[in-house]
């Protein structure tokens, strides 16, 4: 087994060391954000939603005690402990040290998750999940390394990379004709600096890229499980697609994350032609219960995969599926379908006493999402701006049809976003880049819906705008605190 996947102790230290780090992304992100999301004022109080689920349903330590600083103790814990992990603290003593702190950092996060709601019910937080308890069994530095973990997270890999293939070829067309590339740079959630110039491209480099991309992910995928060096050249294709989507866009720690999965198709014989050898006390012999342990990990990891295996052959494949509230070998995909026109929702507001045809509005501007025409998008990955994402999901969820505009129903936390802007909540202004009312809440607020797109070069050599926009319609109405708090 040695001499067809090769030695395993740099892919080790690679992979610990890539976790920690994401982990640390994770947890950062969460410190920032979860008290104006979901803490005990936030737009979807956890407390209240854990009235609604058992702990069967949300495994959370947040059940035993919900409250904000409840939430500060376990994310600076996962702080700390990332910060262990990533600099191998957690892998000098035995191999029950290790398993302490990797399986505490996937409680921790698991605990956030399962209370997060919308705003944490992204495919790539049980992606972290689901490495992070994988890793966990990965061992200290002076045992040698076991195959056992790293086949387990190299069918991670191989699911979430077919399983991203699949859903495209299944799902839209545009795949399928080579042109979803035309649209996907300028009408992804959050673009970054460069989606520009990638949407710029001529067509046919796109079709190129939309080649290239079901190659790595249709066929690169199985050569993961041959011998090396094939498995090395099938993980390298996957890291440089991944490199070239963090270039391209915005995706949080997705891509980071699928990189670091990556490393676990290498061997040391690959990585020691770059990389100096690791010293020779990762050879220890492995207790017995380390053995017996990793063998059950690798019996049940066989048998949560029959449901996620099922889907990769299903014609109703699903993108993002959890198959269990831990959030263990699930179903990945992302960009199914690509949207073709890129739609965003524009908050304003206003300190005039009414509002007429007449009053002027001034806008809100969040950290990554598109709204000053002249600003140019900002790299934010791997940090993940939740509020931003969501914003992107709203126009999505409604029929865009210019003479009526206004939706049946808003989202839950939308609406509290609005009473919070009326109310000058301190929290959730942290979540936004600009507010336009430094001394005293609006008096009003409206949403409007406009349709972006990239200017030429042409175009912004001669406005200086970044995007074209076109006010759409109405999303919603001007609205004081007073009418908003009656309609609640």
């Amino acid at each position: 087994m040695a001499s067809y996947f090769g030695e395993l102790s740099w892919v080790r230290l690679l992979l610990q060391r890539g976790l920690a780090a994401v982990y640390f992304v994770a947890f950062l992100s969460a410190l920032n954000q979860f008290k104006a999301l979901l803490g005990e004022r936030g737009l979807l109080p956890a407390g209240d939603y854990l009235a609604r689920v058992s702990f069967r349903e949300a495994p959370s330590l947040f059940h035993w005690r919900c409250s904000d600083r409840a939430f500060s103790v376990v994310v600076w814990a996962g702080l700390v402990l990332s910060i262990v992990a990533f600099t191998g603290l957690s892998e000098r003593g035995p191999f029950w040290l290790s398993l302490l702190v990797w399986l505490s950092l996937y409680v921790l996060y698991l605990s956030i998750v399962n209370v997060g709601q919308v705003f944490y019910a992204f495919g790539w937080e049980s992606m972290l999940l689901e490495a992070g308890f994988l890793g966990a069994f990965l061992g200290p530095a002076g045992l040698a390394p076991s195959l056992v973990p790293v086949l387990a997270l190299r069918w991670m890999l191989f699911r979430v990379e077919l399983g991203a293939g699949l859903i495209k070829l299944r799902h839209d067309r545009c795949w399928r004709n080579l042109t979803c590339l035309y649209f996907h740079y300028e009408t992804q959630p959050i673009p970054n600096r460069a989606s520009r110039l990638f949407h710029r491209l001529p067509r046919p480099i796109q079709r190129v890229s939309v080649l290239f991309s079901h190659f790595v992910q249709l066929v690169c995928p199985f050569g993961l499980f041959a011998p090396q060096p094939v498995a090395s050249v099938a993980a390298s294709f996957i890291i440089v697609h991944q490199l070239l989507l963090i270039v391209s866009g915005n995706y949080a720690w997705l891509n980071w994350l699928t990189v670091v999965l990556g490393c676990s198709g290498y061997s040391d014989d690959v990585l020691t032609t770059l990389l100096p050898p690791l010293s020779a006390a990762s050879s220890g012999a492995r207790p017995l219960a380390y053995e017996v342990t990793l063998y059950t990990l690798g019996g049940a990891v066989l048998l949560l995969s029959i449901k996620p295996t099922l889907n990769l052959f299903s014609a109703n494949q699903a993108m993002n599926e959890t198959y269990n509230s831990l959030h263990l070998v699930g179903s990945y995909g992302a960009f199914g379908s690509v949207t073709r026109e890129r739609y965003e929702i524009v908050i304003e507001g206003t300190d005039a006493a009414q509002v007429s045809d007449h009053t002027s509005f001034r806008e809100y501007e969040f950290k990554g999402k598109p709204g000053d025409p002249a600003r140019h998008p900002r790299q934010v990955a791997p940090y993940h701006l939740r509020l931003d994402w969501q914003m992107w999901f709203l126009p999505l969820r409604m029929p865009i049809k210019r003479a009526n505009l206004v939706p049946r129903h808003y989202e839950l936390w939308f609406i509290r976003l609005i009473e919070k802007l009326l109310s000058g909540d301190r929290q959730v202004l942290s979540l936004l880049r600009y507010v336009p009312f430094a001394g005293a809440p609006p008096k009003y607020v409206r949403a409007s819906l406009y349709r972006y797109e990239f200017s030429s070069r042409l175009e912004q050599k001669q406005s200086g705008l970044v995007w074209k926009r076109t006010r759409v319609g109405e999303y919603l109405p001007p609205v004081a605190l007073e009418t908003l708090a009656a309609s609640m």
